[in-house]
Order: structure tokens, then C-alpha cells, then sequence
């Protein structure tokens, strides 16, 4: 890319321009080499999201020849990140915390990174700006500062209820962290790694906790609105921040959103010293730690390597074919970081049972994105601009409408290596709200394509000008990229668009990592713990160690010291 910015008020690019094709066959960048040499492998991966980078690297770290075969031009899934004219985009998400984070309750990314030896240097801190029907305010993580916040714009009714759900929900948060997600596995050897290992743990924090704690954590399998129906809060703005929360988090409102993820959620934002953080290097720095971790222990990662069909013999999954026809033997796994519904449409039906297929058909999905990348001179923004914005335009409609509310990240606002010098890179999208229905079967080439571009985007549009301020102009932009379900589609190979499965507690739980068939698992936001990055994170971790022994995995625990 070039190192500087585009004059101001040239053509926008656009989303579907971008350089990074994943359609583009197999080898021609000399990405498949290791494969053409060596196209087998113990556990073969398919797909780089965070999901199958940590499964990978933790396998890799057991001395297993892992191989992961990505069909992008570059790994990262749906955390990958691209260049346009000198500017670093994030293609999604932008809010972490607890990459600093070690022992028993950090958090699982962390736990992953600490076992490969690798770090992600962060900047962190505190706050976001929100925007909503009643005004506009600063909001800060932490137990006293959000309460000074409520108090200020909302009342002393809110933080009176705020406070009543902080003493119920960061007592839980023991025992919903006893476990540490590193210590899970999908068989038996659970007993030992995670249930021997840490009771003693266990039972002190639900001794600590009383009967009126002990009691709430019954309530972790449940959805999140139980405990706070349970308390009686009834203040419509901290209702509806709650339903907020859970959605950003977990994909659907707090009456669907499992208690024990917005548990641990609570305790890592809203107790003593804690700080969000963002990478310096933008979130394809997560990714380039993660291939670091699994080269550094002798794993393989190809590119424009796009999986055709996952080889089934007898019963098991063997290995997978390749667009190009080249065949990659799977010894011990085939692991797959796809979509569930992705994963399915690599299979043969007939190795497939009838009702496994009807399960993952009818299992409801989250909506898609639109998204919207920029790049501008600082000039043309507010000089106090924070990092994170989110907007939302009508509490009434509910925060997973349509249109209806917009985030916002500015990451050069905390250092300008991902733009070049006097600029800053912004990245704006709809939460996973965007219908597919109304894109599907369109043409990207197509008038229609681009008048609805132009349409959809409008709401993130304004959004920006509210978050910017009155200096912030359109037409000055360097760089204009507006994505749609179709582009999330394209370049993440995500059924539909979608953002995941709409899986609501108490009704349905994540399937496990597990599949009918034999030697064939899967990981990422299809399975349990859900969507996220943490759940993401756990889930490749839980396959990885599933794949080796127990002598093994407790190794791994004693050496990473948890």
C-alpha cells in the first residue's frame, strides 16, 4: 500500500474493492508450499478465525503437526485486518480487555497467548461515549465512576438499582471463573483437568459466597434476565443498558444471553482497577501473535487454501479436498472453524445423520453487518475524540432492530501506527442487525446494489457526523469503504452474512465441540461457550486439549501456572 493518503474529495473505494479477494485459486503466492511437500498433517484446521488459530496453537505447543488451511488471502476470519492506501482497517471486533490478564481467571485469549509465549501490547483505557435518546455521556468502566455517571445523567433510582446488581453479580462471578477456560475438555478427562484440579476452588468461592450468592449461581445456565428480574429493577434506562450490553456481547438481549457470560463480563468491566485495552497494532495484531504461537511450535498455516469438502472413510473424517483438487490427510482430526451451517455444506449428506442436519438448518441465526471503514485527516474531527462510540436512535425499537444502533471505533486516537501521519482510521457497523433477505440474490456489480449501499448506510453515516462533530465532512474522506452482508459475506465465508447463531438461554444451549462423526470436530461461535471473542477463544482451546491426553493438558496447566 501506499504510504500516503489519497487526495482529499477523489473517488471512495469500495467495500467490494477491496484488494484482498478470497476467491483467488490456491498456490499462486507460493502460500500452499509446506502443504505441497507435506499435504498431511495430525489435525488438519479449516479456517483461521481466533477460534481455529487457538486451537491450533495450543495443539502445536502439545507437539502435534497441526495444519491450518485458510481460503483468505490472509488469516484472521472475521478479526483479520486489511490496508487500503496506508491505512490499517479492523474488519470486526475492536472492544478487549484482559489480554494483561493471568492465572486461573483470565481471560481465555490470554490463557492461549501465555501458553505460546506470546503478548499483544496494548494501550488501555476507560471509557466510551454513548448516544442516546436522552442526551449524550461519557461512560467509564469501573465500580464508583459509572455509578458518578448514572447519577448525573439518569438518577439516583439508577444507581440505587445499578448498585443492587453489582452486590449480586460480582459475588457469582467466582464461581462462574473457578473453572479457567484452559482447564476444559470435551471427555471425561475433564474430571481430572478441570473438576479435581480446581473444587477446592470452587467450594471456597460458593462458601464465600452465602446462600443468597450460592442461590444466584444456580442461575448461570439461565438466561441473564432471571437474575435481574430476580432483583426487581425496573428503571427503564439501566433495563434497556442491560439489554445493550448483553447483545454487543452475546448476540441477543439479556432474556436470551447466558448469565454466566454476562457474569464474567460485569466482573472484568465494573470491578477495582479494571481497563479496556486496544492493540497498538490493531486487532491483526491478535492474529499475527496466534501464527507466531503455532509456527514457533512447528505448525503450518496455508493460505488461498479453500476447502472444497471434508473427506469422510468409513465413517470418519479423514482429511479434506481442496478447490484445487489436492488432497490433505487428517491423521487424528479434522477440526472445522467454520459456521455450523458452513461446516455442514462441506459433508457428504449421506455421512451425515438426518437428524444432525435438521438440527443445524433449524437453528436460528443471528442477522449480518454493514459496515463502514474511513479514512481522514485528524483536522477533520473533534480534538477530544475518544476510541468508541455507540449510538442508539430509539430505545422503543429494541437494540436489535434493524438500523437501529451503530458502534464506532477510532483506534488512532490512542496512536497513529495504523495510519499514516495526521490521519485517523475509523471503522463504523450494525451490530449483527443488518437482514440478509434484503441483499440476497443482489448483483455486486449491479444500480440496485449500489442504491442500497447508499441507502443502508446512511444511519452509520450520520452516527459518525453525531460522534465527529461539526468538522468531520464526507467529501474529505481519503478512504470510503461501505461493506454489506454480501461483502461480509465474500471475504469471511460466513453463511448468510450471519453473525452467529441466535441462541437464546433457556431455550437451546451451544452445541459442544463434538460432532456425530467421528474424528471430526468443530470450533468458533457455532459452539459452546458461544459468540465472542473469549467464547471464541475457549472453544478452539476445549478441541486442542480434547486431542491429547490428560498427562498432557495437565502439563500444559502446570507450566502456564494455572
Amino acid at each position: 500500500c501506499a504510504a500516503a493518503a489519497r487526495p482529499a474529495r477523489c473517488r471512495a473505494v469500495a467495500a467490494d474493492e477491496r484488494p484482498a479477494d478470497p476467491s483467488i485459486p490456491e498456490g499462486e503466492d507460493g502460500a500452499l508450499s509446506g502443504v505441497a511437500e507435506r499435504p498431511e498433517a495430525d489435525v488438519v484446521v479449516i479456517g483461521s478465525g481466533i477460534g481455529g488459530l487457538c486451537c491450533a496453537g495450543l495443539l502445536a505447543r502439545y507437539n502435534q503437526d497441526v495444519l491450518v488451511l485458510e481460503s483468505h488471502d490472509r488469516p484472521g476470519g472475521a478479526a483479520h485486518s486489511f490496508d487500503i492506501k496506508g491505512f490499517n482497517f479492523d474488519s470486526g471486533p475492536s472492544l478487549f480487555s484482559g489480554f494483561q490478564s493471568r492465572g486461573p481467571q483470565a481471560n481465555p485469549l490470554a490463557q492461549v497467548l501465555d501458553a505460546l509465549g506470546e503478548s499483544v501490547p496494548c494501550a488501555s483505557y476507560d471509557s466510551w461515549m454513548v448516544y442516546v435518546p436522552e442526551g449524550q455521556f461519557l461512560s467509564r468502566i469501573g465500580p464508583t465512576d459509572f455509578l458518578k455517571d448514572l447519577d448525573a445523567f439518569v438518577g439516583a433510582d439508577a444507581v440505587q438499582e445499578w448498585k443492587k446488581l453489582l452486590d449480586a453479580v460480582i459475588p457469582i462471578s467466582a464461581a462462574a471463573m473457578a473453572l479457567p477456560p484452559l482447564s476444559i475438555r470435551g471427555d471425561l478427562g475433564v474430571l481430572s483437568t478441570s473438576a479435581g484440579r480446581y473444587a477446592p476452588s470452587l467450594l471456597k468461592s460458593i462458601l464465600q459466597m452465602g446462600p443468597q450468592g450460592a442461590l444466584g449461581a444456580t442461575k448461570l445456565l439461565r438466561p441473564f434476565s432471571e437474575i435481574v428480574d430476580s432483583l426487581g429493577l425496573k428503571n427503564p434506562f439501566v433495563r434497556n443498558w442491560i439489554d445493550l450490553l448483553c447483545f454487543l456481547l452475546a448476540g441477543v438481549k439479556s432474556d436470551g444471553a447466558l448469565s454466566a457470560e454476562m457474569v464474567y463480563m460485569f466482573a472484568e468491566w465494573y470491578k477495582p482497577g479494571c481497563s479496556l485495552e486496544y492493540p497498538l497494532e490493531g486487532s491483526g495484531a491478535i492474529i499475527d501473535a496466534l501464527v507466531r504461537g503455532i509456527k514457533k511450535f512447528g505448525g503450518r498455516l496455508a493460505l488461498r487454501s479453500h476447502v472444497e469438502k471434508i473427506l469422510i472413510e468409513n465413517g470418519r473424517a479423514v482429511g479434506v479436498k481442496l478447490q484445487s483438487g489436492q488432497i490433505v490427510r487428517a491423521r487424528k482430526a479434522v477440526v472445522s472453524n467454520a459456521s455450523m451451517w458452513d461446516t455442514l455444506d462441506l459433508l457428504p449428506p449421506d455421512a451425515v445423520p438426518r437428524s444432525y442436519q435438521d438440527k443445524v438448518k433449524a437453528t436460528p441465526q443471528c442477522e449480518s453487518f454493514m459496515h463502514l471503514h474511513l479514512g481522514f485527516d485528524v483536522e477533520n474531527a473533534r480534538e477530544d475524540l475518544g476510541i468508541h462510540h455507540i449510538v442508539v436512535n430509539d430505545w422503543n425499537k429494541g437494540v436489535d432492530a434493524d438500523q437501529n444502533v451503530v458502534l464506532i471505533s477510532v483506534p488512532t486516537v490512542l496512536g497513529n501506527g495504523l495510519a499514516p501521519p495526521g490521519k485517523h482510521v475509523l471503522h463504523a457497523y450494525t451490530p449483527g442487525t443488518e437482514p440478509f433477505s434484503l441483499w440476497e440474490g443482489l448483483d455486486r456489480k449491479s444500480a440496485e446494489y449500489r442504491r442500497l449501499k447508499e441507502e443502508r448506510s446512511e444511519v452509520m453515516w450520520k452516527a459518525v457526523e453525531l460522534a465527529l462533530g461539526p468538522r468531520f465532512s464526507r467529501e474529505k474522506c481519503d478512504v470510503k469503504l461501505v461493506g454489506s452482508p454480501l461483502t461480509h459475506k465474500r471475504f469471511l465465508r460466513r453463511n448468510r452474512g450471519t453473525y452467529g447463531p441466535a441462541i437464546k438461554a433457556g431455550e437451546a444451549t451451544f452445541p459442544g465441540q463434538a460432532t456425530p462423526i467421528p474424528q471430526l470436530f468443530c470450533c468458533g461461535d457455532s459452539t459452546f461457550p458461544g459468540i465472542g471473542v473469549p467464547a471464541v477463544a475457549a472453544s478452539g482451546a476445549i478441541v486442542a486439549n480434547t486431542l491429547v491426553s490428560v498427562s498432557q493438558h495437565s502439563e500444559l496447566l502446570d507450566a502456564v501456572g494455572i
